[in-house]
């Protein structure tokens, strides 16, 4: 008796903390919205469009990120199962952003040399395991892998 208690107290605080979560998810997409648009202002009275261009393309990855997560948050509220999926998309969009953000910096820099090749045929690497990954986690007659939290 006291066991059901405990686990139906612990799956009601699960879905308290999953709520909170999903509010300080839409929170920090305001935040990354305000921040891009600030960035955006700030390069445009700089005379210095394109750079402040990418610049806050980058916030705008930042907002792809949390919007898989919003989405893979309302699945889980509504279904209580999560994608695993979700999780190799973030870091497809974590990587994609560092490749397009990476270059960038190099040019606002005014320096060349700082450009790692290297480090950037890893992030191509990085890029096609994540790919890989991505399609071997897809199901081929429902789209997606899914995981049960309970």
């Amino acid at each position: 008796m006291f066991e059901q208690k405990l686990i139906t107290g612990m799956k009601s605080f699960n879905q308290i903390i999953h709520v909170l979560l999903a509010l300080a998810l839409v929170v920090a997409c305001v935040m990354v919205i305000w921040d891009f648009g600030l960035k955006a202002i700030e390069a445009w009275h700089a005379g210095n469009a394109t750079s402040g261009f990418f610049h806050a393309l980058g916030s705008l990855f930042i907002l792809w990120t949390l919007s898989t997560l919003i989405s893979a948050e309302r699945s889980y509220l509504l279904t209580g199962r999560t994608s695993v999926r979700v999780f190799v998309e973030v870091a497809m969009i974590s990587v994609i952003r560092e490749m397009i953000v990476q270059p960038v910096q190099v040019i606002s820099n005014g320096s060349e040399t700082n450009f790692n090749p290297i480090r950037y045929g890893l992030l191509l690497a990085a890029l096609l395991v994540c790919g890989i990954v991505y399609k071997l986690a897809s199901d081929p007659n429902q789209g997606e892998v899914t995981t049960t939290a309970e």
